[in-house]
């Protein structure tokens, strides 16, 4: 059965950064699109049901505030009223078989004295029977037997179609029987009573409603880790004027450019750069480490993290949709509607599904009317009542979308956006991990590791000559080493006579001495002995630092070792990895002296250096077609055709937008560790998925036969369709509850 619908989504124009926080009575939110858990195709711009599953149409994305949902409030006051009305009506028709007191037997004789019409032979008690069971089938059911009829209209057969084929047979077989008992084969009646469902019918109806609300209630839950972050978001910002005035304004009214005051203990309103002050902000809710990250001027900061000790103006740069938290929220919505490959398979199966129910009812009906005990007939239209109740598939339809749904709020609250589910079940499989060194494994960013002073020279002298030299160059290795003589307040001094020597170095004169800064050949070509320092130079490069050297009046002052250094938490997030079986390969452009030097300090596995971006893309390709399952993690635009191949892309959060665009995963610290968590995670959520179909399957291999009878002859148990709804209900909440524990799982 194709789950295929003709239904057009609605326009959707512009994407607000955080929906309207509250609701009206109707439960509509402007601007807001709703969209079926199971069937992400369906769009609708009001809530409502899906025409294919016929379940609960849910905002795309989340709101910041909890929603009124009418739905659950709809459903819990017929469950209510169901429950009222159906507790008497169960006390009356099995009230005599649990005790001597019979309710039906008091209600007749005290209504001897109203005769009812000649033309209905029934007794008072089945009268009251009816009256009760009719506004729990008719009103509290109506959304049932509404959802059932659209199904077979529709021919979209889904939970429902059981349900309203189930519930109307029990209902409108009694009405029949109460109204025309002379009409009824003798196959029905049990002596000379009528075969009323009454109270089948009534007690289907509040379990099946008791269920709907347990699951209404779990699915809320689903993405309260999301909703923690939606909440983190200010509802105002303090504005400073060009005159320095300040004002509270709210949030949707603060513009691209405009200079922001961060008081302390008070939330970064939106994304952008610290200009003026320092502190130290909490971004534990976005990068999942809970030690504050220092902020002074040029600092990027993340609206909705927590501003600590210090105040600071900032420059606003992203606001509103385009901001981390708005895109982290978009793009985990967006994997939670996704479909995993693991998914198709309860997706045919379900298709085909309740046309096997309906004919195995059927069949059961036919076998227990022609071979089954007395009343046959009775006992037939049970059973078949019985199997359409308890093979409802709703376990079936959630078993899978659920898990994915909390696996990937879950791995939100790491800092560990997985964008679609497929990525997050093909992680669990991942046996080769491609990484890039620089910004992946590396901070990215050169630093001055080693400063070697000769002859009657001090480091600060060497960083001091150094950093005048290099003062006016923007290269990587120039930038490290003014840093460095900041921060070790080495003296900077003007440069006479500057010469920048392509491929080689700089030279000037410095207080009116020869300053030389270079590599090998600079020296060499200024006759610089570097001869006595060569072993030295050698370990430095062996271990991946740029060697620089700088001679003063013609001889060797000193030199300045610049490398890039290792993450801090590269070489544990390594061994996580590798312990998991993942094999790792480093593909970098750098060069190989470099590139080897980071390896064997990792213990990886493989390297590849020099390599160009297209390469790159060849060698994940060709690992591929050795049968390997690729994950490829990366933080530049090189990185995005290597990326996109990858069975995996892995983006990191602090990289180019263009590589996290290219990714199915991103990690918002760039932080490899977060690589770990997420197979960690892909485990997690598979191993609960084949739980749930697990679950939901046997639940099915099981119910179905023992609804049919097939344990009569044997056992004498014929199962009640009380006792099947309340199953059904049971095992959709089972598979919910189970799905719920991903909230739990350690990463």
């Amino acid at each position: 059965m194709s789950h295929s619908h003709a239904h057009t989504p609605a326009p959707v124009h512009g994407r607000p950064a955080f929906p309207a926080r509250n609701r009206g009575d109707s439960g509509n939110t402007p601007g807001v699109v709703y969209t079926c858990p199971m069937h992400p195709q369906i769009r609708a711009s009001a809530p409502g049901n899906c025409p294919i599953c016929g379940m609960t149409l849910e905002p795309v994305t989340p709101l910041a505030v909890e929603e009124r949902n009418v739905e659950l409030e709809s459903m819990t006051r017929r469950f209510w009223v169901a429950l009222a009305l159906s507790i008497p009506l169960l006390v009356m028709t099995m009230g005599p078989m649990l005790t001597s007191y019979d309710v039906s037997a008091v209600i007749d004789r005290t209504g001897n004295w109203l005769a009812l019409p000649h033309w209905m032979p029934a007794t008072w008690s089945q009268c009251v029977q009816a009256v009760l069971a009719t506004p729990v089938v008719l009103w509290a059911g109506w959304p049932f037997l509404e959802r059932g009829a659209k199904s077979f209209r529709t021919r979209q057969l889904n939970m429902f179609s059981l349900i309203a084929l189930g519930v109307s047979a029990a209902y409108f077989f009694s009405v029949f029987a109460l109204f025309f008992p002379d009409a009824l084969p003798h196959a029905f009646r049990r002596g000379h009573e009528l075969p009323l469902y009454f109270e089948a019918a009534s007690v289907i109806v509040t379990l099946i409603l008791l269920g709907q609300v347990l699951e209404l209630r779990a699915r809320s839950r689903t993405s309260s880790a999301i909703k923690d972050l939606l909440n983190l978001a200010p509802h105002t910002a303090v504005r400073v004027g060009a005159n320095g005035a300040e004002e509270s304004v709210p949030l949707e009214a603060v513009a691209i450019g405009d200079t922001l005051r961060v008081k302390p203990g008070s939330k970064v309103p939106v994304d952008g750069v610290v200009i003026e002050g320092r502190s130290s902000v909490d971004e534990s809710m976005i990068t999942g480490e809970s030690i504050p990250s220092e902020k002074m001027a040029g600092s990027k900061v993340t609206g909705a993290t927590v501003n600590q000790t210090g105040t600071f103006l900032m420059r606003a740069e992203k606001i509103g949709a385009d901001t981390l938290l708005a895109r982290i929220v978009q793009m985990v919505a967006e994997a939670g509607r996704s479909r995993a490959p693991i998914q198709k398979l309860a997706d045919q199966v379900s298709g085909w599904f309740v046309l096997a129910v309906i004919g195995i009812a059927a069949v059961s009906f036919v076998v227990w009317a022609v071979v089954g005990p007395a009343p046959a007939l009775a006992n037939a239209l049970v059973v078949a009542i019985s199997v359409l109740i308890i093979a409802c598939p709703c376990a079936l339809g959630l078993a899978t979308p659920i898990s994915i749904i909390v696996g990937v709020g879950r791995g939100a609250k790491e800092g560990v956006l997985i964008k679609d589910a497929e990525a997050l079940e093909l992680m669990e499989k991942v046996d080769t991990l491609v990484v890039d060194k620089t910004g992946t494994l590396t901070e990215g960013k050169p630093r001055v590791q080693t400063v070697v002073a000769l002859a009657d020279h001090t480091e600060a002298s060497v960083l001091g000559y150094a950093a005048s030299l290099e003062g006016p160059s923007e290269h990587p290795l120039a930038q490290a080493i003014v840093s460095r003589a900041q921060e070790n307040n080495a003296a900077t001094k003007p440069v006479d006579g500057f010469d920048a020597i392509v491929g080689k170095g700089v030279s000037g004169r410095i207080d009116g001495h020869a300053a030389l800064l270079g590599n090998t050949g600079l020296m060499d070509d200024a006759k610089i002995d570097c001869m006595a320092v060569n072993a030295d130079v050698d370990r430095l490069r062996e271990a991946g630092q740029t060697i620089m050297y700088l001679a003063v009046d013609g001889r060797l002052a000193g030199y300045i070792g610049v490398a890039d250094p290792v993450k801090g938490t590269t070489a544990e997030a390594v061994q996580l990895l590798k312990a998991s079986g993942i094999r790792i390969i480093m593909l970098t452009g750098d060069n190989p002296v470099t590139a080897n030097a980071v390896a064997k300090t990792l213990s990886l596995d493989g390297v590849k250096a020099g390599v160009l971006p297209q390469d790159k893309y060849k060698h994940v390709q060709e690992l591929q077609q050795q049968g390997h399952v690729v994950a490829m993690a990366g933080d530049g635009v090189n990185d995005a055709p290597a990326l996109a191949q990858a069975n995996v892309g892995i983006a990191m959060g602090t990289g180019t937008d263009v590589a996290m665009n290219s990714a199915r995963v991103v990690l918002v610290k760039g932080d490899l560790r977060g690589i770990a968590r997420a197979r960690t995670l892909s485990v997690a959520t598979m191993k609960n998925i084949r739980q749930n179909l697990f679950f939901a399957f046997a639940y099915n291999v099981i119910g179905i036969p023992v609804a049919a009878g097939v344990l009569y002859p044997w056992l004498g148990i014929l199962l009640s369709p009380i006792i099947a709804s309340a199953a059904m209900a049971l095992s959709s909440v089972s598979v919910i509850g189970n799905a719920l524990r991903l909230r739990a799982a350690r990463t």
